[in-house]
């Protein structure tokens, strides 16, 4: 017989601002501490010196993980030119060094601009990417270097900042599975020259942006002030923007029960989540019950909430 978790049952998502030096579990399992809560997860990694935005997902709420992990996500970078890493980060060894690059902030502007789009990229060594079924950063320390298939990612905007040499300050906007240090050592590479990432913060997952994040130690305070639960947002905020169908009482049973439900005429619109057919289902008062999936005039259950 299986013991059940120890701790509250807790539901919703908390906007963590990560500092640099954790890694993103470590910083999850902070958090999870302070609200003594059975069930957490995160909502794709940053590296232990990146800061920034890691929503942070507790009982149902982690049901609406996997479209968080497929969202579209923003940057702030700060790439050194001039030396390379061997883990194209502060973390690494200097393995190679090149010029300083004879340009300014405009020249920056026009090859920023000429790079966004579909490109190609190599996953770097150090990833958490799988070579039959080990990480690729454990065989990086070891040495060993493999192949790795090219993927295609989209950079919706790619926009300088600051160019004091040798640092450039730059912000993306980019598909999910984008490795900025693979991006900042590319751009280099076009200048002819080589650079590392010296600083990263993320700035936005999703319908998540910066409003809204808290730090480790404001939820330390809150949690000796008793006010922690304040800073959970609703189970289903990570499906901001989707359509979403109300459901009445006897709808509501239904979709809860694992059963279809009639979709009400109107008052959605389809086309504004991924994939189209996917909806946000409310019940009465505007409770939150779950996805759902429109099929032939009915609401098919996809992921229930269930609290408890």
């Amino acid at each position: 017989m299986s013991r059940r978790r120890k701790g509250r049952s807790v539901h919703g998502v908390v906007l963590l601002d990560k500092p640099a030096g954790l890694s993103s579990n470590q910083a999850l399992q902070r958090v999870r501490r302070l609200f003594d809560a059975r069930k957490a997860g995160h909502t794709g990694t940053l590296d232990p010196f990146a800061t920034g935005l890691l929503p942070l997902c507790f009982g149902e709420a982690s049901k609406t993980t996997a479209w968080l992990l497929d969202a579209s996500k923003a940057y702030r970078a700060e790439a050194l030119f001039g030396e390379a890493t061997a883990t194209g980060d502060p973390e690494g060894e200097v393995v190679a060094t090149g010029p300083i690059p004879d340009i300014d902030l405009e020249g920056f502007t026009a090859l920023l601009s000429g790079m966004t789009g579909e490109i190609d990229q190599v996953p770097p060594m150090y990833s958490a990417l799988k070579h039959e079924g080990r990480p690729l950063y454990e065989l990086a320390r070891q040495g060993i270097e493999v192949p790795r298939k090219a993927r295609t990612v989209t950079l919706h905007a790619l926009d300088p900042l600051d160019w004091m040499p040798p640092v450039l300050a730059f912000e993306v906007h980019c598909s999910k599975g984008t490795y900025i240090r693979t991006l900042a050592e590319d751009i280099a590479a076009s200048l002819g020259t080589v650079a590392h990432l010296q600083s990263l913060r993320r700035l936005r997952v999703g319908p998540f942006d910066g409003a809204g994040m808290v730090t480790l130690e404001q939820l330390e305070a809150a949690a000796t002030a008793g006010t922690l639960d304040e800073h959970l947002l609703p189970v289903d905020a990570g499906l901001a923007g989707w359509p979403t169908v109300d459901l009445d009482e006897q709808g509501a049973t239904a979709f809860t029960n694992g059963n279809a439900a009639a979709a009400p005429p109107g008052g959605y619109e389809i086309g504004s989540s991924e994939p189209p057919s996917l909806v946000r289902v409310l019940g009465p008062d505007e409770v939150p019950l779950g996805i759902g999936e429109l099929r032939a005039g009915t609401v098919q259950p996809k992921r229930v909430f269930r609290f408890d």
